[in-house]
């Protein structure tokens, strides 16, 4: 039992009784511990039972408690198959497993389509990665120390910065080097990488690219496409080794906190002296996560007055909700349990449903030509090192500045979510949203204008 667990008070007619314990009941309550991710063994045997018969009857249905339990079970899934191999294991292999698995599974036919139908349904109508984001950005940021949060805000645009000119130009070289062209290279192929994404990225580079030179978009965004998902698979990768090298060199990181601690305020202190009590109230925790929702639907209404996306726009929020002392350190410490919770019983669910419903295997497969795949590889790697070494020149946590880089190169807010759950650092959420949907916005803008004046085919 927890520190912050309350038993219920013992009823008076059974104060002196002695329990009797059974030889069945011990060997459940040992099987019980046993968990596979955060499910106890009989209880997971059990649900991949059910899940099973109604899938194969075809009765499978969408409601809510329903698809936690299918998702949960092949998220945990995944993710335990993953942490057993060896190797991979040493580079995400529970995200990477979990990401592409299930994708290549729905590819091939292998899993149930009453499963899959409901799965996709599912994820695309509630879009519950938003939800997980507000939670992520949300906690992480009100349980940063605030000096720290505005010193990293304004620090990580020079690693970040430095990065994506050095991918630029080592992803051109490559590309030529390869036979692909400087320019082509760099256009079609590198700045795709570090566009942010599908919705935000890839999309409107080619409406960009099509109404410049008069092609048509669906080609376009067929070409485009594949070469993201591999960007993001390369990162994936790339964080998962920095995790690695983090375990044995752990003077090189902060463990999820970009730069360190410098002392803060007097408020800080009280702060992260709060932070350390455990039995907070479940009404201050549910106050936490309505916080971090009011948050994120202030936002939409930016969004729909002035087309800042969502996500960024809440961002912009909570952070000056920081740093003006808007919210008491109870409520922080609410959103910060209710952010610990997301991250550890919604991370690898979030990523089974985004693997069966929105992650296109063929899609996927299709990006590997080889000199795609050297050229996308000569990119991510030059933007991860060079936000390594920037950011410890800046006085950052290396492995950290380096994370956040190689989110530039990720696929969008699901991207981000793969990447830091191969890092395990969900902390750098907040980080690696102005990498992703900042840098991805400003990466757009520019390719456009380059596209205007090379008109490169």
């Amino acid at each position: 039992m927890t520190s912050d667990a309350v038993a219920d008070p013992m009823p008076p007619a059974a104060a002196h009784a002695t329990p009797i314990a059974t030889p069945g009941s011990n060997r459940l309550q040992r099987l019980m511990e046993i968990r596979v991710g955060i499910i106890p063994l009989p209880i997971y045997l059990l649900l991949l039972g059910l899940i099973a018969a109604f899938s194969f009857m075809g009765k499978i249905s969408g409601e809510v408690t329903v698809m936690i339990a299918v998702l949960v079970v092949g998220g945990f899934s995944c993710a335990e198959i993953g942490r057993r191999i060896p190797v991979l294991n040493a580079i995400g292999g529970s995200s990477l497993l979990t990401i592409f698995l299930p994708s290549f599974l729905v590819a091939h036919q292998l899993l149930p389509a009453p499963l899959v139908q409901q799965v996709t349904t599912f994820t695309k109508a509630t879009n519950f990665i938003y939800l997980f984001i507000t939670a992520v950005v949300v906690g992480s940021i009100l349980s940063m120390n605030r000096q720290v949060l505005l010193q990293g805000f304004v620090k990580i645009f020079v690693p970040l910065t430095a990065g994506s000119l050095a991918a630029l130009g080592v992803g051109g070289i490559i590309g030529w080097i390869c036979g692909l062209g400087f320019w082509r290279s760099i256009l079609y192929v590198v700045i795709p990488v570090m566009a942010g994404g599908v919705g935000e990225g890839a999309i409107p580079l080619s409406v960009g690219y099509t109404e410049t030179l008069g092609l048509d978009q669906g080609a376009m965004i067929g070409q485009i496409l594949p070469l993201v998902f591999f960007g993001n698979l390369v990162a994936i990768v790339c964080c998962g080794a920095l995790n690695s090298l983090g375990k044995s060199r752990p003077d090189l990181t902060g463990n999820g906190q970009l730069e360190p601690d410098s002392g803060g305020t007097a408020d800080d202190a009280q702060h992260r002296t709060y932070s350390s009590v455990t039995n907070i109230d479940v009404a201050t925790v549910a106050a936490g996560g309505i916080t971090g929702i009011a948050i994120y639907v202030f936002g939409t209404l930016i969004y729909r007055l002035v087309g800042l996306p969502a996500p960024v726009a809440m961002l912009f929020l909570v952070v000056a909700a920081k740093l003006f002392r808007a919210v008491p350190a109870s409520i922080e410490e609410g959103a910060r349990v209710v952010f610990r919770f997301f991250v550890i019983a919604v991370t690898y669910p979030l990523l089974f449903s985004t693997a069966v419903a929105l992650t296109p295997w063929h899609e996927l497969v299709a990006a590997f030509h080889p000199a795609n795949l050297i050229t996308i590889v000569a990119t991510v790697v030059t933007l991860t090192a060079t936000g390594f070494y920037v950011g410890r020149w800046m006085k950052m946590y290396p492995i950290e500045s380096a994370i956040v880089n190689a989110c530039h190169s990720g696929l969008g807010g699901t991207g981000d979510v793969m990447i830091l759950t191969a890092a395990e650092r969900m902390e750098l959420m907040p980080f690696a949203q102005v990498a992703t949907r900042i840098g991805g916005a400003i990466t757009v803008t520019l390719a456009i204008i380059a596209m205007a004046h090379f008109k490169v085919l």
